[in-house]
């Protein structure tokens, strides 16, 4: 089979896996927010199950390594991963309209179905991406991501559109119909990117070597020993806690300041990917001009601003200002991904793979702690003042304080001792790396 066919069954696994994420975070987490008043603290803690498990990954991936199931090491697990986001974002609808009739039935369902499709996520995620790393080899890994993570952004704008689209009017009726759509397309291009893709085993001893993998204790051990990488990990937490804490709290914001309604909301998920790939791919043209520290300060002040124009939209009440500052955010956050990614791998001359390891665990951490923080501080904010929108705005104002709080960080390290010394990557390649540990 040729590679390039391979790469694009593996984008079509990738893409699927991902598409189950945005009726989750882009639509559900609105309706359950604004139209079923449910805490924002339990819907951002349900959100966040993907980035709870994520420790798991280093067990799934050794367990997959030792046990080939009829002679296939990944198939069986991408497959039942899949299976488990589909039957995740199929059935979140139905459980959690539960909620208002029989309040711990409901809660009990939704925590077992966002449970599923959390473990779903991380169990197919660390499936194909260890299966793209052995179809690829080593030289052709990062094209082979890069093309997956690609896919997945352009896959991610078309499903919020569509999600959309299909919600018109909204009722919780157009709301089931779209959600099994999405399931029922994202198994379908799962199963079609899986077939004949991985070459069966048919003795033991042919199978690859397993991969050494590093726990979270090891990669957390490595980290804290490097005053240098100890710096940095604070400052990738800072950064990513407050670029995508806001996740689960764009839409319903929208819809409480602007009386959006859902299908609108949902549309907000691609305007903003829609932002964030265009400064992806101007990255690498800036990156000629100016230095990455330049780089990475820029997009941390755009990101700030963004925000600010957020929370000062909820004050006026005009919808046009808040579409600019998602404009602005998507802008600033597309730049800051790609500079400190790029960044990042600067600061990994040694032990590559385990300091890659251990700024993938800071990414989980952060979605983790920014997407529950946001979550509690907009209940606290809105239990305190009784109004919803004062609970957002401090939300995104304290965001805007963490990219400051990242901004000094950044200024205390010294990335030439981390200066990388293989020749630079392209943009897209860099931005992949991310999604490989």
């Amino acid at each position: 089979m040729p590679m390039f066919l391979k790469r694009v069954q593996l984008s079509l696994i990738h893409l699927a896996v991902a598409m189950t994420l945005v009726p989750i975070n882009s639509t559900l987490n609105r309706v359950m927010i604004k139209e079923m008043a449910i805490s924002a603290t339990l819907v951002s803690i349900l959100a966040s199950l993907p980035y709870l498990f994520s420790p798991t990954q280093v067990l799934i991936g050794s367990y997959a390594d030792r046990h080939p199931v009829f002679g296939w090491r990944r198939t069986p697990y991408i497959a039942a991963g899949l299976l488990l986001c589909v039957a995740g974002v199929t059935l979140a609808p139905q459980v959690v309209f539960l909620m208002p009739q029989n309040w711990w039935l409901g809660l009990g369902l939704s925590v077992l179905t966002f449970g599923a499709w959390g473990m779903g996520f991380n169990l197919a995620s660390v499936s194909y991406l260890s299966l793209a790393s052995e179809i690829s080899g080593e030289r052709g890994r990062t094209r082979t991501v890069s093309i997956m993570w690609f896919v997945m952004i352009l896959g991610i704008i078309f499903t919020a559109a569509s999600l959309s689209h299909l919600m018109e009017p909204y009722s919780p009726q157009t709301l089931r119909y779209a959600f099994e759509i999405v399931g029922l397309v994202s198994l379908a291009l799962g199963l079609l990117g899986l077939f004949r893709l991985e070459p069966r085993q048919t003795t033991p001893a042919q199978s690859a070597p397993a991969q050494a993998r590093d726990s979270w204790p090891t990669l957390l051990r490595v980290v804290l020993s490097n005053p240098q990488a100890r710096r940095f990990f604070v400052y990738m937490i800072v950064l990513l806690a407050a670029i995508l804490g806001q996740d689960v709290l764009l839409e319903p914001y929208a819809g409480e300041a602007f009386h959006l309604p859902v299908e609108a909301t949902t549309r907000i998920t691609s305007i903003w990917g829609t932002c964030v790939l265009i400064t992806l791919l101007a990255a690498g043209f800036l990156e000629k001009r100016f230095s990455k520290r330049r780089i990475v300060q820029v997009s941390a002040w755009v990101a700030l601003v963004g925000f600010l124009i957020i929370a000062f939209s909820g004050f006026i009440g005009q919808k046009n200002v808040f579409y600019a500052g998602v404009m602005v955010l998507g802008l600033g956050t597309g730049l800051s991904t790609a500079s400190n990614l790029s960044l990042m791998l600067d600061m990994t001359t040694s032990r590559v793979g385990l300091f890659i390891g251990a700024w993938g665990m800071a990414d989980a951490l952060a979605r983790l702690v920014g997407t529950v923080t946001s979550g509690a501080v907009r209940d606290l904010i809105t239990q305190f003042s009784q109004s919803a929108i004062a609970g957002y705005v401090v939300v995104f104002l304290l965001q805007a304080g963490m990219l400051l709080v990242s901004w000094f960080l950044l200024r205390g390290l010294d990335v030439e001792r981390f200066q990388q010394e293989s020749p630079p990557l392209g943009v897209v390649e860099r931005s992949a790396m991310i999604n490989e540990t």
